[in-house]
């Protein structure tokens, strides 16, 4: 019990590292130190935490390759291109802005990955701002933060979060998957949208446009990265109809992009390759080493029985109770460890699509609560702190309430309908 103890305790202050990164270090340093203090102590083996680690391969693989995608898109100028073209349609209309921003923020998730919307798009959309000359960016820069979590389940792909929690498991075909969080994704939409907007309608009204942006035409490499991009989120929804794993898809189709549009224009690999956050992957390897653990103090096998338990007396409560207590959960100790967890309790219960998929909801939406609640909505606070922008945790805290909960709960109701 003392090990045990122990292991909890570890992995807690873990979870509390890589929300509160004392000391200003990264996520990654604090994950890492967690599964090296579990080895130290002799709290997991070095086998089973290789095997941890393992488990999260196609997990890494995928990042890197979308990674790869968005810095290229990013350098190219692919992004800033779209945010303005959005931003000359509006023709002066700020209400008009935040549809159109909200509108390219749904296609980025859905198709590039939530890490997308929040690295690449924010400074774009920043720039749009700046350039359209608005009085507070900030209502249009919430967009990228919120729309990168409501529209994350859309697909396999939208999310690495959704890759974590069927990782080592039974990932649903594409045909499973969109029967199953379909209708739930376009709830998460459009309540995100309206409560974001009721919350920031002063704020438009408030605001002016120029009415006068010049478009910037799109260069040939740009060109090139779009297609790379579209052709990629092809491949990867083909992949998810033939239920193959989408970690080397992403990875091959993000690799061989990235090294013709370099080869094309003759560009170094180097600044490429300097602007991921390769951090990310150890982050992602020491929270496996941290669930692994937990695993062997029987928490996974605990949580499961009382997930099965609740499932066996009514689905409708399982669905409720499981989606709103790992939505709020995540915001503790954010969405990538609870994901972790979340995705072994799952698979161990052997519950039905419908309240795994309440689960999976809950990872993917719930983190809209607090500026910690997922690895998109961190990326995104670095990006606003880059342009010198900032945002109070108890200010997104008020904020999140009000725009995350009837989402949630109108998502998860939806399960109940089919």
């Amino acid at each position: 019990m003392t090990e045990h103890a122990m292991t909890w305790g570890i992995a807690g202050l873990t979870a509390m590292g890589v929300v509160v990164r004392p000391f200003r270090w990264p996520e990654a340093i604090w994950a890492v130190f967690g599964a090296l203090l579990l080895l130290a102590f002799r709290l997991v083996g070095p086998e089973d935490a290789l095997a941890g680690v393992a488990k999260g391969g196609d997990v890494y693989l995928f990042l890197i390759g979308m990674m790869l995608l968005s810095e290229l898109a990013r350098r190219e100028g692919l992004f800033d291109w779209i945010a303005a073209i959005a931003t000359a349609c509006a023709k002066g209309s700020p209400r008009r802005l935040f549809v159109l921003v909200y509108l390219v923020g749904v296609v980025v998730t859905v198709f590039l990955s939530n890490d997308a919307t929040a690295v690449v798009l924010t400074p774009a959309v920043y720039a749009a701002c700046r350039t359209a000359r608005v009085k507070d960016p900030m209502p249009y820069l919430l967009i990228c933060a919120f729309i990168a979590n409501a529209a994350s389940f859309v697909l396999p792909i939208s999310n690495p979060a959704n890759l974590v929690i069927f990782a080592g498991g039974d990932m649903p075909s594409l045909s499973r998957w969109l029967s199953t969080f379909m209708l739930p994704s376009i709830i998460s939409i459009l309540a995100t949208f309206i409560c974001l907007y009721w919350t920031q309608r002063r704020a438009l009204a408030d605001d002016t446009l120029a009415a006068d942006t010049q478009r910037r035409p799109l260069s040939g490499s740009a060109r090139l990265a779009g297609w790379g991009i579209l052709l990629t989120a092809i491949v990867l929804i083909a992949a998810s109809a033939m239920h193959v794993d989408l970690g080397v898809p992403t990875f091959a189709a993000g690799t061989i992009t990235t090294a013709i549009v370099l080869l094309l224009t003759r560009q170094s690999p180097a600044e490429t390759l300097k602007g991921i956050s390769w951090s990310v992957l150890p982050l992602v390897a020491g929270l496996f080493v941290i669930v692994e653990s937990l695993d062997h103090t029987g928490l996974t096998k605990l949580l499961s029985d009382q997930l099965a338990s609740l499932a066996s007396a009514s689905q409708s409560q399982a669905i409720g109770v499981a989606g709103l207590l790992v939505g709020v959960i995540c915001n503790l100790v954010n969405n990538l460890p609870a994901g972790l967890l979340a995705g072994s309790v799952v698979q161990a219960a052997g519950v039905s699509d419908k309240i795994a998929g309440a689960v999976l909801i809950g990872v993917d939406l719930g983190p809209n609560l607090s500026v910690t609640g997922s690895l998109a909505t961190i990326l995104w606070l670095s990006a606003l702190r880059r342009e010198g922008l900032h945002i109070g945790a108890w200010t997104f805290l008020k904020l999140g309430t009000v725009v995350m909960f009837p989402a949630l709960i109108l998502s998860l109701g939806s399960l109940l309908l089919f």
